[in-house]
């Protein structure tokens, strides 16, 4: 895929050092003492480089996570020291995951559904997430709210970090797609080696989809969940046209 190349993971967790992986965690785990019956396994799908899956693990859930990006697992398997029984990752796209277990719930965070541009990834993913959670269990996902995008429209914006070893300069500019309700988000990153100033360039094409309420749940009916919760990302307010990221609770 286009939008993960293998030089992708080594300025990732740099790039987001910025977010609040804990205070996310702690607002899904919320979330799921609500809606769940004591949840105790979790099925991470689009785990990245791990930092959901093993804050959840520390909070005493049993994880399993899954990525398409090889490169991005290698950094994931590091932080599984003193936690191999409760944290445990496998290579795999969402599409084609097939664990032969279930479990009590399923998160798929930081817009990995967003990544899921037709509406054949789309219905699979879902499906996937049902086959792999328990009857009554809780899938949890966030996105890229549609009439959010479409009142705030996407601008271009520059990210710059500093770490111990780079400093990532990255330039992103969207191109909207309203026919297809998808974002290309098309990355300049410029990675400074602070030892060696050797200046590398990477180009990378992320493809957003942005979602609306009446077609995810369509989806849900189809495949077998019942939607519980909506809330702006990170808050208990009903989305709205400022709620650019949205997440939803389901339940099988």
């Amino acid at each position: 895929m286009i939008q993960f190349g293998s030089l992708y993971s080594q300025y990732y967790d740099l790039l987001y050092s910025d977010k609040d992986y804990e205070g996310e965690v702690d607002y899904v785990n919320t979330l799921l003492r609500e809606n769940s019956n004591n949840a105790k396994t979790l099925l991470d799908m689009g785990c990245g480089t791990g930092a959901h899956a093993e804050i959840f693990c520390d909070k005493g859930y049993k994880v399993h996570g899954i990525d398409l990006s090889e490169d991005m697992l290698k950094t994931a398997e590091t932080r599984r020291k003193d936690k191999e029984e409760k944290l445990t990752f496998s290579h795999s796209s969402i599409q084609n995951l097939t664990l032969n277990k279930k479990f009590d719930a399923v998160v798929s965070l930081f817009h990995v559904m967003s990544y899921q541009n037709s509406n054949t990834e789309l219905v699979k993913a879902f499906e996937v997430a049902r086959d792999h959670v328990k009857e009554g269990g809780i899938f949890i996902f966030d996105f890229w709210y549609g009439p959010a995008v479409l009142t705030d429209l996407p601008v271009t914006r520059v990210k710059r970090l500093v770490g111990e070893k780079m400093k990532v300069t990255r330039l992103s500019e969207p191109v909207i797609h309203s026919e297809a309700n998808i974002v290309d988000v098309n990355f300049d990153v410029f990675i400074e080696n602070l030892e060696s100033k050797e200046i590398f360039e990477k180009k990378e094409l992320h493809k957003m989809r942005y979602f609306f309420d009446t077609e995810l749940e369509l989806i849900c009916e189809q495949v077998g969940f019942n939607v519980q919760k909506k809330y702006e990302w990170m808050s208990e307010k009903k989305p709205n046209l400022n709620s650019w990221n949205v997440v939803w609770v389901l339940k099988k």
